[in-house]
């Protein structure tokens, strides 16, 4: 399957971005939907912004990824871009990557940032997303 890269209008800037879907571990058998955004300010060669979306979604089956069809809009993306741009990530420097990370997560309405994907000992994503499910109602 071709990797399809979006636009997005920030600001006084145009940004690419790609959201890869896939999945991360909890602690005990359950599995959580999990996407991982890339944006990119100044053309692929730039420095990205990078960030694991974890869903919210308490979805019913045999793991919640397995009903899960979140996926970030463009107005979530936007929030990252805005929150990165405010942390200091420069889209237009050459290379590398700005990981946003759990501690420096913005606030999404479907998403939390998660540290799993890269980091087994990062918080469990059940727990996280319980919590979050919580806080709403």
């Amino acid at each position: 399957m071709r990797t399809r890269l979006r636009r997005l209008r920030a600001g006084d800037r145009d940004y690419s971005w790609r959201a890869t879907i896939g999945s991360v571990p909890g602690d005990g058998a359950d599995l959580h939907r999990c996407v991982r955004v890339r944006v990119w300010g100044a053309g692929k060669n730039s420095c990205a912004l990078e960030a694991d979306l974890l869903s919210k979604a308490t979805s019913v089956g045999w793991t919640p990824a397995a009903t899960d069809g979140s996926y970030p809009a463009s107005g979530d993306i936007r929030r990252l871009v805005e929150h990165a741009l405010a942390l200091g990530w420069d889209p237009d420097a050459r290379g590398g990557t700005f990981r946003l990370a759990e501690e420096h997560a913005p606030e999404l309405p479907g998403f939390l940032i998660t540290g799993r994907v890269r980091d087994p000992a990062a918080p469990d994503p059940t727990e996280r997303v319980l919590r979050a499910s919580e806080r709403r109602t």
